[in-house]
């Protein structure tokens, strides 16, 4: 089932948020900082994003897209982190939100996620 996003921008706290499924009941996880997901653990399906000082989120650096680290996930239960993992693997979530893995010389995998630059959806909505 594709679920349209509705995106409502703030701009002055530079704050976007995108409502797949308003859910009277929803678990939010705080993913970094600046990026909370709210999922609805009976439905297991997303209910909403929300990404705080946008634009840094989506500053492009020399190198390519900006990434932050899943710090998040390390708190939550094996359970909640799978469903939320499952979640950001969803094609209707991978336009928002696009998942990696960093891995550095100890071979430790790190999550990362970067934010897909989604201004232009939010100033249609």
């Amino acid at each position: 089932m594709i679920i349209e996003p509705v995106y409502n921008y703030d701009e002055e706290s530079d704050t976007l948020s995108i409502v797949f499924a308003p859910a009277a009941k929803a678990t939010g996880i705080e993913l970094t900082d600046h990026i909370l997901l709210r999922i609805n653990k009976t439905a297991e399906q997303i209910a909403s994003i929300t990404l705080l000082d946008y634009s840094l989120l989506v500053q492009e650096t020399a190198f390519g897209p900006r990434t932050f680290p899943l710090t998040g996930l390390a708190e939550l239960s094996e359970e909640t982190r799978d469903l939320a993992l499952d979640i950001l693997r969803e094609s209707s979530v991978r336009n928002i939100l696009r998942i990696a893995a960093y891995t550095p010389k100890d071979g430790q995998i790190i999550p990362v996620v970067f934010v897909q630059p989604v201004m232009a959806a939010a100033s249609t909505a």
